[in-house]
């Protein structure tokens, strides 16, 4: 059974509960669209917050809040506009859909419409970018969740194809001017890269790639987050064909996806659809062994329940 309720946020007076027997999610109304806490039942939120902007509203200025949000990819002065505002909030069957008023700047509009399954840990949902200018624009729609520190980030490489079998190159990976592939808090394995975040005050790190499989994930401390995405090779996406992404610093770590780049006409929708799942009792991961043993078993379990495509 699902149940939907009204609660309160530190000073974020308008939140909406979503939640059954297995996990909780709470969205804020005051600001967003964003999802603020997720978990499960007695465990610590998987979703970073900011301490010093929880609860705060209105201004000028983008504020990280945390939690889960929706930004405008390629990333420039649009990606950034504060999302300070309310947000309506219809209620659905199992869930809701939240609705951020129109950018003045860039014309679009933000809806993420969330849906919690009644019996058992599986979010689905689905991102909206709607432009509502009169110009059409090349956008890609970018979903980022922020996570709470002290966890790992999983991302799966193309699958291996030993040589000779495969002479031309199988994925791409992207790196930022500040990724420094010596640092400690990465993991290269040959079919998984892992990402540790830590409270090394050292440089932020980010990568980005195309991914075929599908799926990434976050186990914090025994709880294990896996977000599962469209991969599509036809399409272009940004950041040099990357539709994954993660980026940490000494605060937090996102896991992040992109939709393809669209030229976005007046009056048209574009859609990102995101699935979540939650697992408990999860032991922590070090290697590619550890992957195949442990988390993989529990990504083929949610496989044949997406909805993204």
């Amino acid at each position: 059974m699902v149940k939907i309720n009204n609660t309160t946020l530190k000073n974020w007076q308008n939140c909406v509960q979503i939640s059954n027997a297995q996990l909780s999610l709470i969205a804020t109304a005051d600001v967003g669209p964003r999802i603020i806490s997720l978990g499960l039942p007695g465990k610590r939120n998987l979703f970073y917050q900011n301490k010093e902007q929880i609860g705060l509203s209105g201004g000028n200025e983008w504020c990280a809040y945390g939690g889960h949000r929706f930004w405008i990819a390629p990333e420039n002065d649009r990606t950034y506009f504060p999302d300070n505002r309310a947000v309506s909030v219809e209620h659905q069957a199992e869930g809701i859909r939240l609705t951020a008023p129109i950018e003045e700047t860039n014309g679009f509009q933000k809806t993420i419409q969330i849906k919690l399954s009644a019996g058992e840990p599986h979010i689905q949902l689905i991102h909206e970018l709607t432009n509502h200018s009169t110009q059409s624009q090349r956008v890609a729609p970018w979903a980022l969740s922020v996570m709470a520190p002290g966890g790992t980030a999983i991302l799966p490489h193309s699958p291996r194809i030993d040589w000779p079998d495969k002479l031309t190159a199988q994925n791409t990976l992207s790196m930022w001017s500040y990724t420094n592939m010596s640092d400690p808090r990465w993991s290269w394995g040959y079919r998984y890269i892992l990402l540790r975040q830590t409270n090394d005050p050292g440089k932020p790190q980010k990568i980005g790639m195309f991914n075929s499989e599908g799926w990434a994930a976050y186990l914090l401390d025994d709880v294990l987050f896996v977000k599962f995405f469209a991969a599509n090779p036809e399409s272009s996406y940004p950041d040099l064909n990357s539709n994954l992404e993660t980026w940490t610093n000494h605060e937090f770590l996102e896991l992040e996806t992109l939709g393809p780049l669209e030229m976005v006409e007046p009056g048209q929708v574009i859609l990102h659809n995101e699935d979540w799942f939650l697992f408990g009792d999860v032991p922590i991961v070090k290697c590619d062994d550890d992957v195949e043993n442990v988390i993989l078993p529990l990504v083929k379990k949610c496989q044949n329940k997406l909805t993204t495509s």
